[in-house]
């Protein structure tokens, strides 16, 4: 019988478990499914390229071919948090080193071209042959933290639950609800006072960095979430 321990160690890919429980009712924030072309959480999307719909185990994702296929929405969900948390259910399937696939940007009101602002949320990843290890990162205004471990890898192909968290003293970062990395920073809440941020899907949002591979789901939580709380993090029945 699977074991949730197993899914943790790597001996099991995501689609073997029962899907994530993405209706719940708690905890409190926004989930965004990329199972439309059109809209995602109420938003209206900019298409790059060609991205498309795939099958996932959770139902429709959207899929990028590494090359120039993106989203563009106009909001950062995080704006004003004093601690946050944020997960998504992605498949990588290799491709280029540095590949940058989901990226929130606070508009600071300085015009700056979009992909260049100094406040932002990251999740990147760096593919080194078949496998691939997670690049989470945050910046703002008297912080610039980056969490990474080379030694932490996991195989292309399958899906992947990941994470980041913030309690406004520790960043944290998480592969299938394993704990990859933290360090101590020092968090402001990240505003925007030019406008309601930007987020982009698929690539930097300067376009460059762009991800192969699909993705399914994000979750905004407005506080640091324990892992055994995670809203998208699938579970055994």
């Amino acid at each position: 019988m699977m074991r949730r321990r197993d899914l943790l160690r790597g001996a099991l890919p995501l689609a073997t478990l029962a899907m994530p429980r993405v209706a719940w009712a708690r905890p409190a924030g926004e989930l965004w499914q990329f199972d439309s072309l059109r809209s995602v959480g109420g938003q209206a999307v900019e298409l790059v390229g060609a991205p498309t719909l795939v099958d996932s185990p959770w139902g429709r994702a959207t899929a990028f071919d590494g090359i120039d296929d993106a989203l563009l929405i106009g909001r950062h969900p995080l704006v004003g948090a004093k601690a946050f948390t944020i997960e998504a259910l992605f498949r990588p399937d290799g491709g280029a080193f540095e590949q940058r696939w989901f990226h929130l940007e606070a508009d600071d009101g300085s015009g700056a071209p979009p992909g260049t602002g100094k406040t932002r949320m990251l999740f990147e990843i760096r593919v080194v042959e078949q496998s691939w290890y997670l690049d989470a990162f945050v910046t703002g205004p008297g912080y610039k933290q980056t969490l990474i471990d080379p030694t932490r890898r996991f195989p292309v192909g399958p899906w992947y639950h990941v994470a980041q968290s913030c309690d406004g003293q520790t960043f944290r970062s998480f592969v299938d609800g394993k704990l990859q990395a933290e360090a101590p920073i020092t968090f402001t809440p990240q505003q925007s006072p030019g406008g309601p941020g930007r987020a982009a899907i698929g690539m930097r949002m300067n376009r460059v960095n762009y991800f192969h591979g699909a993705v399914r789901a994000a979750f905004f939580a407005k506080r640091a979430l324990d892992p055994k709380d995670f809203r998208l993090l699938p579970r055994t029945r």
